[in-house]
């Protein structure tokens, strides 16, 4: 809940790589867990400290630390990839605001007991009206919905939510009005270091429960894993787990750092996204019969990896940012 937030606030103090470190670890196991943990430290955790003022951090890090969820509430039916293009409104009443739309696809909303609203106070700026409101879950007029039958993650709610006349203080601002755009990036830039340590964890936890199984499978007299086209593709996926491993490493070390990663962060989430995808199948490839069964654990991981393509940033639009970076190296 609470790694690198400080002692003050009833936090550990530690570092965000041991953010990444604890989020690859949980994801071996069950990576809809691991993304608890993640969005709890990289996002949630991360825009208290980051830009709220003394008297939020007072109100909501003290919670956050402890037995409160955060859900941070970006994208839309019509703005997913293109989540800049927002129509929730923020209007100015006195010293309120009063929001209103909808949200879809939101992470953790059955269960958090806070959210970040991305509403827009004033369209005519575009983008740059964009700003972030602190939401209680219990303010009259916030309502979320049934939460999606997903094809995996399935242990952390997704769900859409509704904003119907919400009446928010000014004080509830985060950071400056016409900002929130400004902190949704930087935000997603290094939650997907985040993400590419749920998507290697997974892979490695799959991994990890398969190829003991390749080396007691016994057919044509011998084990599975003792056939050298076997060895063969075990030993190419390891590398790529290896060389996953590293990138996200790498760009959790820069982030730490303090410096650039924004190019590394979109290479270590869709580098890992596709090893999570080339693992997962591999593996149930390697236990046959018995891998396309619920009474192992190997499907689970298959259906979890998917969403790593998907949310943070589509595949695509990492390719985007990294080609981006390269345009301007040369």
């Amino acid at each position: 809940m609470s790694i690198e937030l400080g002692e003050e606030y009833g936090g550990t103090g530690a570092s965000f790589f041991s953010i990444i470190l604890a989020v690859e670890e949980l994801a071996k196991v069950d990576p809809a867990v691991a993304l608890v943990c993640e969005l709890q430290n990289t996002l949630t955790n991360k825009l208290f400290t980051t830009y709220g003022t003394e008297e939020q951090k007072r109100t909501y890090l003290p919670r956050v630390s402890k037995d409160t969820l955060g859900s941070f509430c970006l994208s839309e039916a019509g703005s997913g990839s293109d989540a800049f293009s927002l129509k929730t409104r923020a209007e100015k009443k006195g010293d309120y605001y009063i929001i209103n739309g909808s949200k879809m696809w939101i992470s953790l909303a059955e269960d958090a007991g806070v959210f970040f609203v991305m509403a827009n106070t004033d369209p005519s700026l575009g983008y740059r009206g964009i700003t972030c409101f602190i939401v209680d879950r219990d303010t009259e007029g916030l309502h979320v919905g049934k939460k999606e039958d997903k094809l995996g993650i399935r242990a952390s709610s997704t769900c859409p939510v509704t904003f119907d006349n919400v009446k928010v203080p000014e004080s509830n601002i985060l950071g400056q009005v016409g900002q929130g755009y400004k902190y949704a990036i930087g935000m997603l830039n290094t939650g997907r270091i985040g993400i590419a340590a749920q998507m290697l964890g997974l892979a490695q936890g799959c991994f990890d429960r398969t190829v003991p199984y390749t080396k007691e499978r016994v057919q044509f007299g011998k084990s599975i894993f003792d056939f050298q086209g076997m060895q063969h593709q075990i030993a190419q996926v390891a590398t790529q787990l290896e060389a996953a491993r590293l990138l996200t490493y790498n760009a959790a070390r820069l982030a730490e750092a303090g410096r650039p990663a924004i190019k590394e962060a979109s290479m270590a989430k869709y580098f890992t996204a596709e090893v999570a995808t080339l693992t997962t199948s591999k593996c149930i490839e390697w236990m046959g019969g018995v891998g396309f069964t619920k009474n192992y654990p190997i499907e689970k991981y298959y259906r979890d990896c998917k969403i790593g393509t998907i949310y943070e940033g589509t595949s695509n639009i990492q390719l985007s940012t990294i080609a981006k970076f390269i345009a301007q190296e040369y």
